[in-house]
Order: C-alpha cells, then structure tokens, then sequence
C-alpha cells in the first residue's frame, strides 16, 4: 500500500497529496487509443480497455489477503470462501521473503508457509489470483519483508548490485516455481491454476540506472522461471514509473513490465474522538481526469487502467487511540459505492482493495510503526467477521458478476442531472450499447440531501427519469445505475434501483434490485406488446406505453416487494425489489445444476449440486428462516450436511419448514491458576553466559554510525534480527564512573533496560506513533555509587527490538541498527573516559538457525524463558511459585506467568475467542508494563499497557484448541515501580457462528527438548 516515506510523512501531508481530485468533467478526455490492438499472454489477453481471460472482458474486482498473517492454514478457506460470497472475483496475495527462510539459502514452504496449498485453495474457491511477491513488499512488515540475514549484506538492496540479485535470486526461484504451477495457462503438466497477473517489486520510487537493471533483472528472471502471464509493477501513487516500454506518452519512466498499475488511498481521515471525515471527493484517474503525461491511466493509454491497491481501509500505530471501528466505516459503506464507483466509471477495470481481510502481525512481522493487530479497518475483521461493509461489496460484486459488458466500458456523452448538486457519470460499452450512470453529489464527498432527474440518451431512446417522483441521493452515498442492459431473456430500458443479482432458472429470469429504504424506485423495462403483471408480495403499480413497448414500475424500497410478469414476447420474469437491508441477505452461487438464490444464512460460503440435490454450506448467526430459487430438478436440500424439509412459497420459491439452528452458547473458563517465575536470570552478575557470542570488531552492513573505538555491538551482526536481544559486559570500577550513555535502536515504542551488578540502573522507551516514530535513541542513566568501587562489575543489558524499517525510499532504511550502538561510562561532566567493557550477546536461540522451524524466524526472540522453552504448551512449570494475577508490584526486568486451560466450543460452530488485558474500554492504561503473549506455543502479539491501543488479541482457531486443552505463557517486562504490574487477563468471544470450516491444530514443537541444545542458555 502507500506508505509514509521513511515513516516520516504525517497524515496531513499525506491527505494534501491525495486531495487532488476534482468533480468530473463533463466532457471526457478523448478515448481514441482504446483502439490499441490487444496483446495476448495465453489465456489472460488486455487491450486499452480492459484484461481479458480466455478472450471474455473481465472486471477484476479483487481485495488483498496475507495468508502469513493467519497462522492457520484451515482458516485460509474460510478467508477466501468469505471473500468469494462479499462479491469479489479474485484475491490479491502478497509473499513475505522473510517468512521463508532464517538463513540464507534455507527455505520452508510447508506448514503455515504452504503458498501452493492458498493457491491451491483460490483455485477450489473460484477466484483468480494476483501474485505479489516482491521481493520487497512493504505491508507494514519489518524490513519490508526482507529476510533478516538480508540486513547484513552490504549490497544496496533493491538495486543490480550482484550480492543482492544473487539473494533475489534465491528467492524468486523457489517462489516462481510455486507460482507457475498455479498460473491460468498451466506449467506444461496439465493443471491450470487461476494465477492471471504476477507482480515484480512493490512502490520501487527512485528511478536509477542501477533500478532501472534491477527491474531488467527481475522481468527477465521471472520470464525464465516459466511464468507466462502479464507481469506489473505497482507505482507508489501516480507518478508515471515503471510505465511500461510500448507507452507512447513521454516523460514517464519506463520499465520492463507489461502493465502499469498504481495505488492510491484518499478520502477521509478518522480524528482522535473516532469522528469520521470524508475530506475529499472521490479522485478522477481515468476518463473523467484533468490528464496530463504523469496521470494515472494516462501514464500508460494501451494498457487497461489498474489500481493494484485502492484503500479498503489503513493501519493504525502504536500509542493511537484505536482506529480500526472507525476506519472501516469511513472506508466502509458509501466510501465503497462513491470511490471504487468513480473508479470504475473513469475506466479503472482493474481494482484491489487493500485489505480485504487484514489479520494479525503475530510475532515479530510487524514493522515498529504498527502494532499487533492488522485489522485495518477491512471488509472482513481480524476476528474474520463480515462488517457491514461486506455486505455492501457483495452487493457491488453482484452488479459486476451479472453484466460482463462492464468491462471495457467507455464515455457515452452526457447525462446530465437536473440538480447543480448532483453529477452523473455516465459509461457504455462499445460492443453492446449497455449503460452504466453512476450518480454522485457534485462533489463527490457532498452531505446534502437533494432530489432530481437525469436525461440522457440511452441505447432505447432519449429519457428524463424517473418519470414519476424524483430520485434522491441523500448524504455521502452514490448510485450504481444501468441502462440498456439484456438481463437474461430481459431488456432493461433502466432504473432507478441497483442491480444485485441476475439469474436465469428454467427458462425464467430472476431479477434482483435494490435501493435505499424508503426511497421510490421506477424500473422499465421493454417488451413487444403488453405483458401480464402480478404483485406476488409487497405493492408496486405499472403502466404500460404501447408506442415504445416500455412497461413501467414503480415502487417503494420498503422490505421486500415482488412481481412476476408474463408474456409479451419474453419469457417469464421474477421481480424481487428489496431495500439495501433485505437485499444483504440474499446470496447468489453458480452450480452444475444452474444457478440458485439463497436468502437467510449470514454466510453461504459454498452451494454444490449433484444428482437432484442441493448442498448448502454456510453460517448461522441464529435461528433463521431459509428460501431459496433453484432447478426444478433439484428435488433436495442439505444445509451443512443435514437434510432440509422444504414447501412452497408464494412467490415461486421454496421455504424450509423449519428455520436453520443458530449457535449454542458456551462458557469459557476463568483463568486461574497462574505459576510464574523470574525470567531475567542474566541480570545476575553470577548468570553463566560461556555459550553466548563475544563481541567483536566484526564488520556490519547498518547504516547507523558507531563512534569510533567502540566494537560491533548491533545484534544483526550476529545473526539476532528479532525480538529481544540481551548483552553483558564486564567492566573495571573507576572513581569517574558517574553516568553511562547507551545508544540504542529499537523501532517505535521499543525499549532499553539497564541492569548493574543486578540491579535495575533504569529503563528508556523510544516514542511511538506516526507521523515519525523514533526508532533510536539515546539513553542515559546515573551509575550507583557500586560502578566507583575497585573490582569487576557486570552491566547486563536487555533491547526490545520493536522491528527493523521498511525500505520504502530504497534508502537502506532497514539496516538502520537494532540493539546496542555504543555505550560509553562518562565522567560528572559528561565526558566519556576510556573504560574497557567486554560484552558478550545473546539473542534467540539458535540464531538463524531455528530450534522450532514450524514456527519459524518470526516467532521468538531473545527471552531467556524462549531459549528455555517455558513458552511452549508441555513446559514442565510444576516446580514454578504459585500466582495471583492481577499481580501485585513486580519486579523489575522480567516475569514469566503460565496456566492451562480447557475449551469446549461446540462442535459445528466456529468461534474467535480473544485474550483481553485490563480495562478494554480505554486504549491504555496508567500501569507501565509490556506483554509477550504465548498461546501453545505461538507469539500472538505484544501488549503495550501504557501505549496502547490493542488490548484484545484474537487468537485463531488451530493455533487455540477450541476442543481440549491450552497454554498461555505471558512474558512480562516492566520497570518494577509500584503499580507497574499485570493487570487482569480473561478470555472473551468475539463472534460464534454455526457453521465455519473444519480446523485442525498447526502442528508445532510442544516440549522444550526438542529445541537446539545451543539455546541452553
């Protein structure tokens, strides 16, 4: 996504940029290179307009998912089947390099790194793939989604220097295999996968020669891996880079791709208070745009417009106020019809929306400028529930699914509105005629309620509609409206209302249309003499005009009203005109059978039918009534494996007799029973560190200066790139030893404790939060009267590595250092004097090379309790104290809190249950105290007391056994003040649903022997 450059350009600057987006014009820019000849790459072709599979137009209607954010792979297909029913056709994957290997020439692609199994699970769930995999991604991931032994090379990375292509190389060899065997035009072996775009680096903003080799490089590397589809590169924003060679416009920079896309995030902000905003109108970056050579689609004329990302909400920071309820509405409902509309309106047929579901940065994944939770605000909530704004895209989805002639669509002329306050525009296709009018208020992000017409020469005459009262756009919203469109056997003359879903069954059409609750809606529609109208249910009134074999309805969008009509040369139609409300509740599938309608269930994720029975599967979120249209030939219904007793209804379909059972409620356990222990052993002067690394005068690749003198101290030197790293060092007493100086880095909110001859000397907190988080600091602490005495002393140290940088600017902003810099003991004056420490470095255990790979580099890091195992679910803590959470004063440095538990969800049902800290109500709290949190094994996030603001984590199922027993191992780190303690932890359920996917445990280390004997200590 689009990223704030070198974490230091604040949301105002970053909303002046995207505030450029003018009210249409009303005349479109001239089209004449939509008549480019098409370029072909197997089954996926594209011509100016717009991509095609299999020579068909497709728009792409796609949103973003990380599988390496949802360590459970069952759950993968419960993202993806909830994708697939919100109305999106394809799903845009990022690859994380880093999350595949901990050293360099090792990879892992099983387990919860099994890219072949996602895409495998796309293929089953209908949707084509947009693969992303670098080798540098961003996604707010640490070093960008570098691999941490990157961050030792001194090749200037993301340029041609040799070292780096080499390491590239690596990597795309492994992942290009993968995904060629997964592409639309098949491997050579048979199969053919839904893979149609590949992606080659990400938001690449300089435009050097050594660049310019680099992109040679990787268009050439993934040609010769036998991917065969279009590749792209996705520009930070419209600037016109990497536009590919055949753009005839000059003063772009030009690249080896085939497709120019670019991403783009505007619209409002949320405030502090959670107040929405919408702060600019919706951007024109296609037809409807100012122009100009560096303009969106413009940069690139023969190629179909493409937005690789469009905001589907944005990320929150540590010490914010919590802003993801409030970014999925400002992002959510409305913001979807006006932005990813004006979209499609000016010619933008390729969209992702960035994130559909945005998950969970466990471990140590997350960049220092976000915290654990990746919600981001999406369609579909880290916890995975559908937010009311799914319900919205499901809606759009339909739209786009039931009229292809969308894609590829041009200017049609002007239609104009007879209100100043309202602006419409309005699109056809050249090949068919069809219409879309897509109304808005002029601009775009108006508030006003107003009540107009629009004429407009459409493909059956000239109208002035509706003919009856007026339509009404009220507040920030748009319409989706089609004209001229054949439905089936049906003509749409137009309408008033919005086009859901669109099936024929049995030779009948079944038409679904839907509008905001109370406002009229006037369909017409054309036929060749006076049809039979029947009211089934609800009221409308029709007229029919024999000179123009128009026949007109009007109606209330009010609940449901249906009605058939027959005759008139055409065959038989089903009219079910719902409000926005009772439309959400109806879900379209495609079977062997024919298509069928389903209305109840919150989710049908899945509907098969084989031999004259229909196989429902999906979720309940209660009791609920079910109706359906289908085949006649369907004699029988399954819901979730079960057989459903069906009747007639009233309106041509059939009703369950009996309404679908929703979830049983379930109690979750108290915890109780805590154990704890010490956990920072190597505070003790008498603590055993032989096995650690000596430190040294080693060289390394950080762009962070050392003063000179002072040795290697940064923990990526040696081999430590996440997490916790501690260090000692052993120094002589001196009479001037009156202050110490510690120059650290550790990415926002992260931290620095002192300890001397074991005893904490102080503790330092980098700042959080945007618009720039400080990412090293300098600290310095008073030494004791002890640092002056005769005699050895010991000063243990203990860094929390908050993540590395991303590489946004290509600036090797990720070898910014991490850990110690430089310490330095100084004098009352302040002057450093010359005293001889010699240090040693401890970090997770094994280094790169992981005692636990099915967890893999991101989850541990340098905790004496995870070198031990006390985090893993069969730790033996039966010899640990007895504890009492809320805990009263701490000690300082780190504790270790355990127990066991049981949960029983009923079996059938799928739940999210999270673990909750303190007062949820408030985003932080006045205890100052820090959280690893470990359930069976498996680093679910870091909870920040004082900074806040997540303090509910949701904890997947597979990673949580919801039948049978768990572990939650806590590491809590704080300062030892009075009041700096664990606050209450309780378990909570997020959602319960009947119905979910089948899950079952991730597989992973359970008892500490089976780690690396190096992580002894």
């Amino acid at each position: 996504m689009r990223r704030i450059v070198r974490l230091s350009i604040g949301l105002g600057v970053l909303a002046g940029f995207l505030l450029a987006s003018a009210a249409p014009a009303q005349t479109a820019r001239p089209t004449e290179n939509l008549a480019a000849p098409a370029k072909t790459f197997g089954r996926v072709s594209y011509d100016a307009r717009s991509l095609m599979i299999d020579g068909k137009r497709k728009v792409i209607w796609s949103s973003e998912f990380h599988p390496f954010r949802l360590p459970s792979p069952d759950l993968w297909r419960d993202i993806l089947q909830k994708m697939k029913a919100s109305g999106f056709n394809t799903v845009a994957l990022y690859f994380d390099w880093g999350y595949h290997t901990a050293k360099q020439g090792q990879y892992d692609f099983t387990g919860i790194r099994d890219i072949d199994r996602v895409l495998t699970m796309a293929e089953e769930e209908g949707l084509y793939v947009i693969a992303r995999p670098g080798p540098y991604v961003n996604a707010e991931l640490s070093r960008g989604g570098f691999p941490g032994w990157l961050v030792n090379q001194k090749a200037h990375a993301r340029t041609d220097d040799p070292a780096y292509l080499a390491a590239v190389d690596e990597w795309m060899s492994r992942i290009d295999a993968i995904v060629a065997r997964h592409q639309i035009n098949g491997d050579g072996t048979g199969h053919r996968g839904t893979v149609i775009l590949y992606q080659i680096e990400n938001e690449l903003p300089l435009t050097t020669s050594a660049q310019r080799r680099y992109m040679d490089h990787l268009y050439a590397k993934v040609r010769a891996d036998g991917v065969t589809i279009p590749l792209f590169h996705n520009d930070q924003g419209r600037n016109g880079y990497w536009v590919p060679e055949s753009s005839p416009v000059a003063n772009v920079v030009k690249g080896p791709n085939d497709l120019y896309a670019f991403d783009g995030y505007p619209g409002g902000t949320c405030t502090a208070t959670g107040k929405v905003t919408h702060g600019s109108a919706a951007p024109d970056w296609g037809f409807y745009g100012p122009g100009g050579a560096r303009g969106g689609a413009s940069a690139s004329p023969d190629t179909p417009a493409f937005l690789a990302e469009f905001g589907g909400g944005w990320f929150d920071y540590w010490g914010s106020n919590g802003g993801y309820e409030c970014n999925a509405i400002q992002r959510g409902k409305r913001f979807q019809r006006v932005f990813y509309g004006t979209n499609l309106a000016n010619g933008i047929d390729i969209q992702s929306f960035y994130m559909g579901y945005g998950g969970t940065s466990w471990g140590w994944l997350p960049a220092p400028v976000v915290f654990t939770s990746y919600d981001y605000g999406a369609a579909i909530s880290e916890a995975r529930e559908l937010r009311e704004k799914a319900g919205e895209l499901k809606q759009l989805g339909g739209l786009i699914a039931a009229v292809p002639d969308l894609a590829g669509m041009v200017p049609a002329g002007p239609a104009v509105a007879s209100s100043p306050n309202i602006q419409v525009y309005h699109d056809k296709s050249p090949d068919s005629g069809a219409r879309f009018l897509l109304v808005t208020h002029r601009p775009s992000n108006g508030q006003s309620d107003d009540r107009f017409t629009i004429t407009a020469d459409l493909p059956d005459g000239r109208y002035t509609f509706p003919q009856s009262a007026p339509m009404r756009l009220h507040g920030f919203d748009a319409k989706w409206l089609l004209a001229g469109v054949d439905l089936g056997a049906q003509r749409l003359v137009y309408s008033t209302s919005e086009l859901q879903s669109s099936v024929t069954i049995d030779g009948g059409d079944l038409i679904l249309l839907y509008g905001r609750h109370g406002e009229d809606g006037e369909t017409v529609l054309r036929y060749a003499s006076a049809p039979k109208v029947e009211v089934l249910q609800g009221q409308a009134a029709s007229v029919f005009d024999a000179a123009k074999g128009d026949l007109r309805l009007n109606y209330a969008h009010d609940g449901r009203t249906v009605v058939r009509v027959t005759g008139g040369g055409r065959p038989a139609l089903v009219l079910l005109l719902t409000d926005e409300a009772e439309g959400v509740r109806y879900w379209q599938r495609d079977t062997a059978e024919g298509p069928v309608l389903v209305r109840g269930p919150a989710l049908v994720r899945r509907v098969d039918a084989s031999r004259g029975t229909l196989m429902l599967i999906g979720d309940t979120k209660a009791e609920t009534p079910l109706e359906l249209w289908a085949p006649a030939a369907i004699k029988q219904v399954r819901w979730n494996g079960a057989t459903i007793a069906l009747t007639s209804g009233a309106v041509g379909s059939r009703l369950a007799t009996r309404p679908l059972a929703g979830p049983a409620d379930f109690a979750l356990p108290a915890l109780t029973d805590w154990r704890m222990a010490a956990g920072s052993p190597e505070a003790d002067p008498a603590f055993d560190d032989s096995k650690w690394q000596a430190v040294d005068n080693r060289q390394s690749a950080t762009i962070t200066a050392k003063p000179d003198g002072q040795q290697t101290l940064v923990m990526d030197a040696y081999g430590f790139h996440d997490g916790d790293v501690w260090y000692r060092g052993r120094f002589t007493g001196s009479a001037e030893a009156r202050q110490i100086a510690l120059f650290y880095g550790a990415g926002g909110a992260g931290m620095v404790q002192l300890f001397l001859d074991g005893k904490l000397i102080g503790q330092d907190e980098l700042p959080s939060g945007l618009p720039r988080p400080i990412t090293t600091g300098l600290a310095r602490f008073t030494l004791p009267e002890a640092a002056r005495t005769p005699g050895e002393h010991v000063l243990a140290v203990m860094v929390r590595n908050n993540g590395h940088n991303w590489d946004l600017g290509a600036d090797e902003f990720h070898k910014e250092a991490r850990g110690l810099v430089s310490v330095s003991i100084e004098s009352p004056a302040g002057r450093s004097f010359a005293v001889p420490i010699a240090w040693k470095i401890q970090g997770k255990a094994g280094g790169e090379t992981l005692p636990d790979p099915a967890r893999g580099p991101a989850n541990n890091g340098g905790q004496y309790g995870e070198r031990m195992g006390w985090h893993l679910p069969a730790f033996d803590d039966t010899k640990w104290a007895a504890a009492k959470v809320p805990a009263a004063t701490p000690p300082a440095g780190t504790t270790w809190y355990r127990t066991r538990f049981d949960v029983a969800v009923p079996k059938g049902q799928d739940a999210t249950i999270a673990l909750a800290f303190g007062d949820t109500d408030v985003p932080r709290s006045m205890a100052r105290y820090r959280v690893l949190l470990f359930v069976n094994g498996w680093n679910m996030g870091q909870f920040i007391a004082h900074v806040g603001p997540q303090r509910v984590f949701p904890i997947p199922e597979g990673i949580l056994n919801h039948r049978g027993a768990n572990t939650i191992a806590l590491a809590v780190t704080s300062d030892g003040a009075p009041g700096d303690a664990l606050e209450a932890v309780k378990l909570v359920t997020l959602r319960n649903v009947a119905g979910g996917v089948p899950v079952r445990l991730v597989p992973a280390p359970a008892r500490p022997a089976e780690l690396n004997p190096v992580a002894a200590q």
